[in-house]
């Protein structure tokens, strides 16, 4: 089972299924699934941007690519969606519409993930849910931690709630591993002063084979994590750059074989770079 990971997208969701596709034409490798670290810009009313979004939203329509693309029916993208049949599996970040997004999640309480677009291909997962993804007899045991932490204690949407607080303390008293955990934010281990405890409990008390996050604007990073199991990605946000080109890091491929074995592909910026600022929307 082939994974395609990114981060931070902030608008731009059509994007990873374009790089997919390319990457799929180029190297003759399927996807199978595209997962994202949060700050999706999950925005269907643009009158409910937050700051920051409106901010950006002025200098770049992209911002505002969920709100323009997934929210009513384009039929040039159900072509290119139903033509890929790959889902997205998303956490929530800090720039996301959390009142629409915890409608959705109200109404599918039964369901590990929620689907919040008019195609139904972009789902969201409930924070400390361990789930699978499943292709025919290949199984990845995937869970996901949304928004961020706070060691102020604020509870605004922004940051985690107590309700997923308790959904992570569930999964700490679980006996099953994780292949992949996804989260926005990174653990709290460092000295910077943010960060969530709760992804630092699932690393310390869960066996979790490899950790992608975004959020902290830092570079492309690959290391072991300190619990000397978890391979541990910070996965570079998928910002267009000087010349209008992706960053280094922005699109991983993890081939996850049903032998238990795997391998991570950083995918080289000669691929990415044929998606540009200024035609990636053609």
């Amino acid at each position: 089972m082939r994974l395609a990971i990114f981060a931070d997208v902030h608008g731009k969701l059509l994007l990873p299924f374009k790089l997919v596709d390319c990457y799929q034409q180029q190297t003759g490798q399927t996807i199978d699934f595209i997962l994202q670290c949060g700050d999706m810009g999950a925005y269907p009313d643009i009158h409910r941007l937050d700051k920051a979004t409106i901010k950006h939203a002025r200098e770049n329509r992209d911002e505002l690519g969920f709100h323009d693309n997934f929210i009513h029916e384009n039929k040039d993208i159900r072509r290119l969606l139903e033509r890929l049949n790959i889902d997205m599996i998303c956490v929530r970040g800090n720039h996301e519409d959390h009142d629409f997004l915890d409608r959705l999640e109200q109404a599918n309480p039964a369901l590990p993930r929620f689907p919040i677009d008019v195609y139904k291909r972009i789902f969201v997962c409930r924070s400390g849910v361990r789930q699978e993804l499943r292709k025919g007899q290949e199984v990845v045991y995937l869970a996901g931690i949304g928004r961020i932490g706070d060691a102020k204690g604020r509870t605004d949407p922004r940051f985690i709630q107590e309700y997923e607080q308790r959904e992570v303390k569930k999964l700490l008293r679980s006996s099953g591993h994780i292949d992949v955990l996804i989260t926005h934010d990174k653990d709290d281990s460092s000295q910077r002063g943010y960060g969530m405890k709760a992804i630092r409990d699932v690393l310390d008390n869960v066996p979790v084979r490899y950790h992608f996050y975004g959020h902290t604007g830092e570079p492309f990073r690959q290391e072991t994590d300190v619990n000397g199991i978890t391979q541990s990605m910070k996965v570079s946000e998928l910002e267009f750059g000087p010349g209008g080109i992706l960053p280094e890091g922005c699109m991983l491929v993890l081939d996850h074989r049903p032998d238990g074995d795997s391998t991570l592909e950083v995918v080289p910026r000669r691929l990415t770079n044929q998606l540009t600022r200024y035609n990636w929307k053609d």
